[in-house]
């Protein structure tokens, strides 16, 4: 048995890339549209998953988009995606200077919280050993919920 993907609704795919893609970096490698059953699937890979995603090796994020309007709620009780990464507090920084409201600081140099535009929680989880805690991640306080 091997791990594939986690499939995520979206609502919107431009917003949905955008914040996927451009904020959170990660890189569509595969792309289905089915006239047939009125959606788009949209596979997407960490940086350096892309290469093992493209061979439908890596585990990727599936965006599933439902061409006719559905409303989507309770994101949270998706749980999340995770993702480790070099450089929390530079992610963090990016991200928020992205318009990225972020939820969970990273206070401990080691974990933090994200949301999609569509309610969807992600972890982020800083590589290696925790960073020695830093300002203004510190004594930043919770946004919303995560």
């Amino acid at each position: 048995m091997r791990y594939l993907h986690t499939m995520v609704r979206v609502a919107n795919i431009d917003e949905a890339l955008d914040f996927y893609c451009h904020k959170l970096g990660l890189e569509e490698v595969r792309r289905v549209e089915s006239q047939q059953g009125r959606f788009t699937l949209i596979f997407l890979a960490a940086p350096e998953d892309v290469a093992s995603g493209k061979e439908l090796r890596a585990p990727l994020v599936e965006l599933t988009y439902n061409w006719d309007p559905e409303t989507y709620a309770g994101g949270r009780n998706f749980g999340h995606l995770a993702y480790e990464v070099d450089d929390i507090y530079a992610l963090c920084d990016r991200l928020m200077k992205a318009g990225v409201t972020i939820n969970r600081p990273p206070r401990e140099g080691r974990m933090a919280f994200i949301r999609s535009p569509d309610n969807i929680s992600i972890e982020l989880l800083q590589k290696g050993d925790a960073l020695p805690p830093q300002e203004p991640w510190a004594s930043m306080q919770n946004t919303g919920v995560w």
